[in-house]
């Protein structure tokens, strides 16, 4: 019975605490595996880690996203798990999965793009075999996102309520002071990520939603990998004329207006901060994030 309560538990979790639970299972297989079989200790990750050679990346390609899946140390791993479950929290509110995804996959592969160009560009870096792991550059990046988009939100930072510009400044300006100091590949990372929060929420209030064709590319590849199955015996069904058609119609507009309703209460928040929003409002858009 403890199989199916797993699979139950897991389904009710949202994306955010999904990843979670992926990045744990992998910390624990990557830390457990290689030493009850005697291997060394990079046996697994080094399969996944993210090479700052572009000669090496070509033999793993995948690596641009599955280094964000492994972690240095249990700090690394619970630090990065935090920052994903609170702006996941504050993210999931607002948007659906599939936009959550969106920026974090994106952030990841920026914050990788970073960290390479940033090695073969700079002769600071050069002559120096480096290798990233962690998903710090697609939390940055969900993060960076929030505050762009509801920069006057406030939050409790220990005594303190601080608008979330200024958190989103403070980690950035963070990240270029510690680039000369130690990891600098990950605070490269970081940048990444955090550019492509930016840039994706500052183009979403303009009304372009820059992940569309990433996420269309996803599901196609998704689709891929669902199985045909074997086709059900087709039954003739006769429908009076207009009832499929008539209800389709009331079915688009309501979702059109239920969307219209979110939108507007989005716009608010850019512009006022949460804390403007009426109770009926915050209530609305709760629901509203609880049903994508």
């Amino acid at each position: 019975m403890a199989q199916p309560d797993l699979k139950y538990q897991y389904s009710r979790l949202n994306i955010a605490e999904k990843l979670i639970v992926i990045n744990v299972i992998v910390f624990l297989i990557n830390a457990l595996v290689p030493f009850l079989l005697g291997l060394s200790g990079n046996s697994i990750v080094k399969w996944f880690e993210l090479p700052n050679d572009i000669v090496d990346i070509a033999f793993q390609p995948w690596s641009i996203i599955t280094y964000s899946f492994f972690h240095g140390g249990f700090g690394h791993l619970f630090w990065n798990m935090l920052l994903i479950y609170f702006v996941g929290r504050i993210f999931l509110n607002l948007f659906d999965a599939k936009r959550f995804l969106n920026v974090y996959v994106l952030g990841v592969i920026l914050g990788g793009l970073f960290f390479v160009l940033g090695y073969n560009i700079f002769p600071a870096f050069f002559n120096t075999n480096a290798y990233l792991i962690g998903a710090s550059a697609g939390a940055s990046a969900v993060l960076i996102f929030i505050c762009t988009y509801l920069p006057n939100q406030e939050v409790r930072v220990i005594f303190f309520n601080v608008k979330l510009w200024i958190v989103g400044a403070v980690v950035v300006l963070s990240d270029l002071i510690q680039l000369p100091i130690s990891n600098s590949g990950g605070h490269l990372a970081h940048l990444g990520g955090a550019f492509l929060g930016y840039l994706y929420a500052s183009q979403l209030a303009k009304g372009n939603d820059i992940g569309s064709g990433f996420s269309r590319f996803m599901d196609s590849i998704a689709n891929l990998f669902k199985g045909t199955g074997k086709k059900s015996n087709m039954k003739t069904v006769y429908k009076k004329g207009n009832t499929s058609k008539s209800k389709s119609t009331v079915s688009d507009y309501d979702k059109k207006s239920h969307q219209k309703k979110i939108d507007a209460i989005l716009d608010k928040i850019s512009k006022s901060g949460y804390e403007s929003l009426s109770k009926a409002e915050k209530d609305f858009l709760f629901k509203a994030g609880k049903e994508n």
